[in-house]
C-alpha cells in the first residue's frame, strides 16, 4: 500500500540486573551511528522470532544465555531514517546465565535508568530513556 521508506525490523533487550542497573553498548567506530550507545540487540534474520534473534544475539556479542521464558515484551521504538522506518520491540530480562562481555568490540556500560539522559544514544533510543524511567 505505502510507498515509504522500507521497514528494518530489530530488536533489543533491557538486561537488568539485581541493583536496578541496565546495560547499555556504545557502537563501534566504522558502525552507522558509532559512538552512540544503545540497548544490546540486532537485526532479525528472515523468519527468525525476536526472542530468538535476542538469544543469539546475546550469545554472539555478549557471551550469555537467554532462556526464551525470561525474556518479556516491555515497550517498542518506531523512528524514522532518512532511508528506512526502524520498528524495535524492546524486551525486558532479570535472568541470565554468565557474566556480559564485549565480543564485538563495543564499549559496555550497567547505568541506572535516570542515568539515561547523560548518555547520547540514535534517535529511535532517545525516547525510551523516559519511557523506562517510568517502567523500572
Amino acid at each position: 500500500m505505502g510507498n515509504g521508506p522500507p521497514l528494518v525490523l530489530v530488536v533489543a533487550c533491557v538486561l537488568l540486573d539485581g541493583e536496578g542497573r541496565l546495560l547499555i553498548a556504545k557502537r563501534p567506530e566504522g558502525r552507522s551511528l558509532a559512538g552512540l550507545w544503545e540497548f544490546p540487540g540486532g537485526k532479525m534474520e528472515p523468519g527468525e522470532a525476536p526472542e530468538a534473534a535476542l538469544i543469539r544475539e546475546f550469545a554472539e556479542e555478549l557471551g550469555i544465555e537467554i532462556a526464551p521464558a525470561d525474556l518479556a515484551p516491555l515497550t517498542f521504538a518506531s523512528h524514522t531514517y532518512a532511508d528506512f522506518h526502524l520498528l524495535m520491540p524492546l524486551f525486558l530480562c532479570r535472568r541470565w546465565r554468565g557474566h556480559p562481555a564485549a565480543h564485538e568490540g563495543q564499549e559496555l556500560a550497567w547505568v541506572r535508568p535516570e542515568e539515561l539522559a547523560a548518555y547520547a544514544m540514535p534517535p529511535a533510543d532517545e525516547p525510551l530513556k523516559a519511557i523506562l524511567r517510568e517502567l523500572l
